[in-house]
């Protein structure tokens, strides 16, 4: 019997990760939950997709445009194993209790805080954690990226140190309210950034500093990482590593001509759809050894980097799959992550 998947909020995030459950063997797409009629609303339904109202007021919002939904979250919740809340961040914990109540188990994202769920959650660094839960929490798109690349550091050669620089997009590119237009914003104006911390929720051990900037681009976030390695390493060593993980893909300059994020959204707008790019991408000529030292560059599509572990998160806390190598290798089969764009 198939696994039974519910999407509360159908936006950036909620929109791919209903379409890649709908892909999932094992799992059955019962229906998105959306606020009002609005354009998102009619494609989900004109894709087959049964939407549901968060509550009446919205449910008589639907019925005066003329929208059919197929009833309220109450509803939905009465025929899903799984929630997954998609809502922006902070609505989460406000629905937490409803899940709860209706004794549904629940995935939120990284909008929200650690203690909304049992355990934060990474797919590279801790699948195992997550089996069995009844609430997990998927890092935010920036946490994603640095711990795939910080685990998979340590799993090669072990991590004592971190530290990392975030130059992150200011808004999603279907959004028309948020800046800054005209500068660089310190995100926040403190250390350590909030990544830091949420980095520990998954790797609790690990020495890590982080810093952020906001600045003027809706297409993807870039950070700079320093790493401090148990033992050295060559350039060699650590670049093979990288290009046998799953979910990162090296992207030579020299080789391709590809030196920024925009570049990057070209090439995966004649391979992908939506031009998605849900592997963390490391710019290999940026990879830099001396001893135990290594610096590089990354890049995160935040639009779609967490797509891949929602999936392996409703994998682990069903039990759907408990082998973590074994569920990340068949996510990625479906949902096309092959490490390349070419």
């Amino acid at each position: 019997m198939a696994v039974r998947v519910g999407v509360n909020g159908y936006g950036t995030i909620g929109k791919r990760i209903a379409a890649a459950v709908a892909r999932i063997e094992g799992l059955e797409l019962v229906g998105v939950v959306k606020r009002s009629p609005d354009y998102a609303a009619l494609q989900a339904l004109a894709r087959g997709i049964p939407v549901y109202a968060p509550d009446e007021d919205s449910l008589q919002a639907f019925e005066k445009a003329g929208v059919k939904v197929a009833g309220t979250l109450g509803e939905l919740l009465d025929r899903v194993d799984v929630i997954v809340d998609a809502t922006p961040g902070g609505v989460g914990a406000k629905y937490k209790p409803i899940y709860e109540e209706r004794g549904v188990k629940a995935i939120f994202q990284g909008g929200e805080k650690a203690e909304v769920a049992e355990a934060s959650f990474s797919s590279l660094c801790n699948y195992e954690e997550g089996i069995g839960k009844r609430s997990l929490r998927v890092v935010s798109c920036n946490t994603t990226g640095l711990l795939r690349a910080i685990c998979t550091l340590n799993k090669a050669f072990g991590v004592e140190k971190v530290r990392a620089t975030l130059i992150r997009r200011a808004a999603d590119p279907k959004e028309i309210k948020r800046g800054p237009v005209n500068s660089i914003v310190l995100n926040p104006p403190r250390l350590p950034s909030h990544h830091a911390l949420d980095v520990k929720a998954v790797l609790p051990w690990l020495d890590i500093w982080t810093a952020a900037v906001v600045v003027p681009t809706t297409l993807m976030h870039v950070h700079h990482l320093t790493v401090i390695l148990r033992r050295e390493a060559s350039r060699s060593e650590v670049l093979e590593a990288l290009r046998e993980a799953p979910r990162i893909m090296l992207v030579s300059s020299e080789a391709t001509g590809i030196k920024s994020t925009a570049q990057l959204v070209e090439a995966a707008r004649e391979s992908r759809p939506r031009y998605d790019i849900p592997e963390l991408v490391v710019f290999e000529d940026t990879v830099h050894v001396e001893g135990r030292e290594l610096v590089f560059f990354q890049a995160v599509h935040q639009e779609s980097i967490v797509v891949p572990e929602n999936i392996d998160a409703i994998k682990a806390m069903t039990g759907l799959e408990r082998d973590p190598e074994k569920a990340i290798r068949e996510t990625d089969s479906v949902l096309g992550v092959t490490k390349s764009l070419w």
